[in-house]
C-alpha cells in the first residue's frame, strides 16, 4: 500500500496492525508533500473536473448522487484509471 505521510498513517495502531500483517501487506510512504507522486491526487483531479461539467448541486443528497454516479462511471472504466499510472511521476506505483 502506498500512503502519504499523514500522521495517522504512522500512528501506533496502524504500525502495530501492519507489523502483525506484514506477510499480507507492505506499506510504502511517499516523500513529504509530494502530491504529484500520489495516485489519489490524480483521481481527485479527475473527479473535480468531471463534477464541474454538471450543474452545481443545490443540496447534499444531489451532491452525493452526483459523486456516486461519477465514481460508478470510473469503476466501470478501468482503462481510465490505468491512464493515471502512465504519468511519469506515478509510474513507480504500476511496477
Amino acid at each position: 500500500m502506498i500512503a502519504d505521510n499523514l500522521r495517522v498513517h504512522h500512528s501506533r495502531p496502524v504500525t502495530e496492525w501492519v507489523q502483525a500483517h506484514e506477510d499480507q501487506i507492505a506499506l510504502f510512504f511517499l516523500p513529504a508533500y509530494s502530491p504529484e507522486k500520489n495516485p489519489d491526487e490524480y483521481l481527485n483531479c479527475d473527479l473535480k473536473q468531471g463534477m464541474s461539467q454538471t450543474p452545481a448541486p443545490k443540496d447534499k443528497p444531489t451532491l452525493t448522487e452526483n459523486l456516486r454516479s461519477y465514481m460508478s462511471m470510473l469503476a466501470q472504466t478501468p482503462q481510465r484509471i490505468k491512464k493515471y499510472f502512465k504519468h511519469p511521476e506515478i509510474q513507480y506505483a504500476a511496477d
